[in-house]
């Protein structure tokens, strides 16, 4: 049964389905010793040999699926270019993972990696919507009108988020505690949109994406996810 060379890729473990477009259109990838650049090629996983970088790829045979409680300081990337830890620092496998959505540089919390290309791709479609939960300490407090223009959207630089939640949690001396949560995830959306009603994030925390959640995680540590949390995963 023939399939498209870029499912193909993410079910190997090569990284997201998406990350393996890019991989095809920049020439590197060959099918029987030919370069494909056409993102529609399909092949027959049990007749056709695919390689990357002159490297032959294989199906993953096993499928594993984490979740990271990651500190800041690290990026969510198997690797940087400047150097900085990455997730991979922290979470030491045999098979080759990747992270499903991305924690900035100083944001700690709940991060899924799995090297199934198909789970990634339902958990960071748009249309599932799966809400993401953070714990955030920001700066003052947000009177009430900021926290209704916050949670009917705002424009974090050319792009009106859609509607959330965010509540106070408790006053810090001047500062506060507050829950936000989000279905969306663009890059460094809960610090701009914090940002955009006068109120930056000292720290953030991501607590929990969908029906996952943190639970005893403590910083630093990871597991790996349990039956349900897993079928939740394919049932999205």
């Amino acid at each position: 049964m023939e399939e498209r060379l870029q499912k193909y890729m993410a079910a190997c473990g090569v990284a997201s389905r998406r990350k393996c477009e890019e991989i095809i259109q920049n020439g590197r990838v060959k099918v029987n010793g030919e370069i494909i650049t056409e993102l529609g090629y399909k092949i027959d996983p049990l007749k056709d040999k695919v390689y990357i970088d002159s490297k032959l790829i294989c199906l993953e045979e096993k499928r594993v699926y984490i979740a990271l409680n990651k500190p800041e300081g690290y990026v969510s990337t198997v690797k940087d270019e400047r150097g900085r830890k990455t997730i991979l620092d922290i979470v030491k496998v045999d098979e080759r993972i990747f992270p499903i959505g991305r924690l900035d540089y100083n944001t700690s919390g709940l991060l899924l990696l799995t090297n199934d290309g198909d789970i990634y791709n339902r958990v960071i479609h748009p249309r599932q919507q799966i809400n993401k939960v953070y714990i955030a300490i920001i700066k003052g407090v947000p009177s009430e009108s900021k926290m209704d223009r916050f949670r009917s959207g705002v424009d974090i630089g050319g792009y009106v988020t859609a509607k959330s939640k965010f509540r106070i949690l408790k006053k810090i001396t001047c500062n506060c505690q507050v829950e936000i949560i989000i279905h969306e995830g663009k890059n460094r959306q809960v610090r701009r949109m914090c940002e955009e009603i006068g109120h930056p994030v000292i720290a953030l925390k991501r607590v929990s994406v969908g029906k996952i959640s943190l639970g005893k995680l403590r910083r630093g540590e990871w597991r790996y996810l349990n039956d349900d949390e897993i079928n939740y995963l394919k049932n999205l």
